[in-house]
């Protein structure tokens, strides 16, 4: 029997919306055989407390109890797991991703925006990099990779679990990285995003490799860098700093406190345009290097980790981002263009804006919104889940 649980009273009412989340403090008790039935990842199937079925899906210890698989009473098999790939990868197709030459990299796989909560598929080129962020999922890889040869068939070469830094702690899962199937001679391989080439190293790289969130943003710092002196901070490997220089940008400069992170940017701007680019890769604290810029620059990207994991550090957060917006905006050069982001599920599209709103009254600049961004298409959003809806940015022109 799948262990059952009981919704209190009143409790049910964001799942009959489809929210894909049960939390803790709605649960009022737990029916199981045995007690080990109930452990964490386990399958379970959950009830309104007059008895009505309204979801299955992976239980977990947290706040989120449970993360909903399916609101039908079905079998989570293995043809199950091949219809979700099949219809992430339809999603896919439809966005002219998975035969594109000049798109080789992109997600498969995110998360509930594609009604599989807890699991990331990205694929670069022929190998599937597999993350894991619930302890039901990891213990469903097998099955996902399964999934994903049946669906790509002789177009995977390999697929590799990278989940040992995203599955949770306290599961003492012990969980190593390695291929689930097939394997690499490379360290690194080149990929293609738009025509530029990237070299992505999803063994030790951080998340899946590369940033894939930031393609179409990429994108547009290339249609805006013809001619400007441009500043990348927080480069990591070098994306946008690699499109400025494919649009044109008299000068780039990346800056990123990791030394690894500035020697991959610098390998990246040599893939694509030889050892005579006009750049530089600099190891130093962005917040620090901010500092005494001047008004060197007249295109700053403003690309940092999260500063918010979660709300209870949110307050530090937004005073983090207005200061670090707030210094850039006080010294870029007159008529320059400012990209900023958020990648903090925890702040909103609107506290964002207000944020960047203080940091420009502090800086006494008059600024106008060009653009307000969010995550590409590969990164759907559930309707039923905004909170899906984690990237956040703006262009603004500062005059």
């Amino acid at each position: 029997m799948i262990p059952q649980v009981f919704l209190r009273r009143g409790k049910e009412e964001s799942l009959l919306r489809r929210h894909p989340w049960i939390f803790s403090g709605a649960i009022d008790y737990i029916r199981a055989e045995e007690e080990a039935e109930i452990a964490e990842g386990a399958l379970v199937d959950v009830y309104t407390r007059s008895g009505e079925f309204i979801a299955r899906g992976h239980y977990q210890i947290g706040s989120i109890a449970v993360r909903v698989l399916s609101f039908e009473q079905e079998p989570i098999d293995d043809a199950w797991w091949r219809r979700k790939i099949a219809v992430a990868y339809d999603v896919r197709r439809t966005l002219s991703l998975t035969d594109d030459e000049r798109t080789t990299c992109y997600r498969l796989v995110h998360g509930e925006g594609d009604g599989l909560p807890g699991l990331v598929v990205d694929v670069y080129g022929t190998t599937a990099v597999v993350q894991c962020h619930s302890v039901g999922m990891y213990r469903a890889r097998q099955q996902v990779a399964a999934a994903l040869r049946e669906v790509y068939g002789d177009r995977l070469t390999a697929i590799y679990d990278k989940s040992s830094q995203t599955v949770p702690y306290n599961a003492r899962l012990n969980a190593v990285d390695g291929y689930l199937w097939g394997s690499s001679d490379h360290e690194t391989q080149a990929v293609a995003e738009n025509g530029i080439r990237f070299l992505v190293n999803w063994e030790k790289g951080q998340k899946t490799g590369f940033f894939l969130d930031q393609r179409e943003n990429r994108e547009l710092v290339r249609r805006y860098a013809a001619g400007r002196t441009v500043l990348n901070t927080f480069c990591y490997t070098g994306g946008f700093s690699v499109y400025a220089l494919a649009g044109g940008a008299r000068e780039v400069c990346s800056v990123d406190s990791s030394e690894r992170a500035v020697e991959l940017a610098a390998e990246n701007v040599r893939l694509n345009f030889g050892d005579d680019a006009p750049h530089t890769a600099v190891a130093a604290d962005a917040v620090e290097y901010l500092k005494h810029i001047d008004d060197r620059y007249d295109l700053i990207i403003l690309d940092p980790p999260a500063f918010a994991k979660h709300h209870k550090v949110l307050g530090n957060a937004m005073q983090g981002y207005k200061r670090l917006n707030a210094r850039a905006l006080s010294q870029i050069k007159s008529g320059g263009i400012l990209f900023t982001f958020s990648c903090s599920q925890a702040v909103s599209k609107e506290l964002f804006r207000t944020t960047v709103f203080s940091a420009a009254a502090i800086a006494g600049r008059k600024v106008r919104i060009l653009h307000q961004l969010t995550q590409p298409a590969d990164h759907p959003i559930d309707i039923y889940h905004p909170e899906g809806e984690y990237l956040k940015g703006l262009v603004l022109y500062v005059e």
